[in-house]
């Protein structure tokens, strides 16, 4: 019944003639046609009428007081057939109406609050029908669903290659060769996902501190863990080689940075909040993800906050915690407790470039790369140049004092000077090779000629 009456793909709402299917009611479709080939119909009622009556000039019009009528002139009054009702006389014609004209004027004038009312009519008897098998209606749903899910799990585990997961009591998670499944998706034509294994023990490496370098993938590898864990318990396979993990009760994450404008709330108290949902919910069977918790303050209340927060999961929680920061202090946690392991994202340094090997392992990393990554995302050379000097000025200072506090003092007053603008990625500035650019004849340019134009230019700015 309703595969018969209803569109594959019906309008949001009723009353638009997109609802139900052409022949479920020949009534609402005469006025659907109507409203959308009115004029259609005019323009043949018009020729058939002429045809009838023999009248070439007979002529259908419209007037808002009128509607519609057939204008017929003095001249052809005796060819007038009976079924024509005269509605109005004029000084050189006379107008008439016909039962069918009439038929037809009702439908196209009333044809948009007619469709509104059959259909909404019609809605209401077919709604009443399935209420009589809502229970059924609803189990097939269910079922359907429940297929559904299954088979994107299979579809999804046999074409990337994901693996069954072990789930047990046990306290620990051991993923081989872990992945992102929607990171590893997403990746460019020819790009690999560069896997990670993860090893977590409330008896051994309950917390992980992981450092590394912003765009290193601390963020991506936290959120995998997170996402196969979820994934093994919802009854997936996951993308790992092998997966074996004691059942979480919850996963709590601190991640991103946010804020509340509406509420005055700071991206900081955000992140305490959240911090603090944490701290007084999560269990030792719950697997938390904590990402540079303490950024949004001062570094040194920042430090101490994470740290205090680490201490007291590994003390009072122990929840398997995986940490990621940039406050590298935290690495002394792994010499004063038992539960905490240093891990740190690989980081290749060649000729002053920097590679992400986005490889997680065990280590601390020292350094952040921030002005690295400044310039990869387009600060100005001579910003990030000067952001290197100072950064050594204060390397050098922090050598010959024992205090943790940079020592701004060390930092050299740069006056303004002219500085050399910085090339657009787009912009020539050789004006001997724009002029020989600007002199092609692009128009008349054969592939041919234009090669060796190519080469000639080459040649030159290589100095042949």
């Amino acid at each position: 019944m309703i595969e018969s009456a209803l569109l594959d793909e019906p309008g949001a709402q009723t009353g638009s003639g997109n609802v139900f299917k052409k022949g479920f009611s020949p009534e609402l479709d005469s006025f659907i046609e109507a409203k959308v080939n009115g004029k259609k119909w005019i323009v043949n009622y018009q020729q058939q009428e002429r045809n009838n009556t023999g009248i070439p000039s007979l002529k259908v019009g419209f007037t808002s007081v009128f509607g519609y009528y057939i204008d017929i002139t003095n001249v052809h009054k005796n060819k007038i057939p009976d079924y024509y009702d005269r509605k109005q006389t004029l000084a050189n014609s006379e107008r008439y109406t016909t039962p069918e004209l009439k038929e037809i004027e009702s439908k196209i004038l009333n044809a948009e609050e007619k469709i509104a009312e059959l259909e909404n009519e019609l809605f209401t008897k077919l709604k009443n029908e399935i209420v009589k098998n809502t229970s059924d209606l609803q189990e097939n749903a269910f079922r359907i669903a429940t297929l559904d899910c299954l088979l994107s799990f299979a579809i999804c585990s046999k074409e990337y290659g994901y693996c069954r997961p072990e789930i047990d009591d046990s306290e620990s998670i051991e993923i081989k060769d872990g992945r992102h499944p929607v990171v590893e998706r997403s990746l460019q034509i020819g790009e690999k996902f560069i896997p990670n294994s993860t090893l977590l023990d409330t008896k051994a490496e309950q917390i992980q501190i992981i450092t590394g370098p912003n765009m290193s993938g601390k963020s991506c590898y936290l959120r995998q863990v997170a996402l196969i864990v979820l994934l093994g318990q919802i009854g997936c396979y996951v993308p790992a080689i092998r997966a074996k993990f004691g059942l979480i009760d919850r996963i709590f994450t601190r991640v991103g940075a946010q804020d509340n404008i509406t509420a005055g709330e700071s991206t900081f108290l955000v992140e305490v909040q959240e911090a603090a949902n944490i701290m007084n919910n999560a269990t030792s069977k719950s697997l938390i993800l904590l990402d540079e918790v303490g950024r949004g303050t001062a570094t040194f209340d920042g430090i101490s906050i994470a740290w205090a927060i680490a201490e007291h999961i590994h003390n009072n929680i122990g929840a398997k915690t995986l940490f990621a920061t940039h406050y590298h202090e935290l690495n002394d946690m792994a010499e004063r407790y038992d539960r905490i392991a240093n891990y740190k994202v690989d980081v290749i340094r060649t000729s002053g470039q920097v590679i992400f090997s986005h490889n997680v392992r065990p280590g601390a990393i020292d350094h952040s790369f921030g002005i690295h990554v400044a310039r990869m995302a387009g600060i100005p050379y001579s910003v990030t140049d000067r952001a290197t000097e100072i950064m050594h000025s204060l390397e050098k200072a922090g050598k010959e004092t024992t205090s943790r506090t940079p020592d701004i003092s060390a930092i050299k007053t740069k006056k303004k000077a002219e500085t050399p603008e910085q090339l657009s990625i787009f912009e020539f500035r050789d004006d001997k090779f724009r002029e020989k650019i600007k002199a092609i004849d692009i128009d008349n340019l054969t592939p041919i000629n234009a090669l060796k134009i190519l080469s000639e230019l080459s040649k030159e700015a290589k100095g042949n």
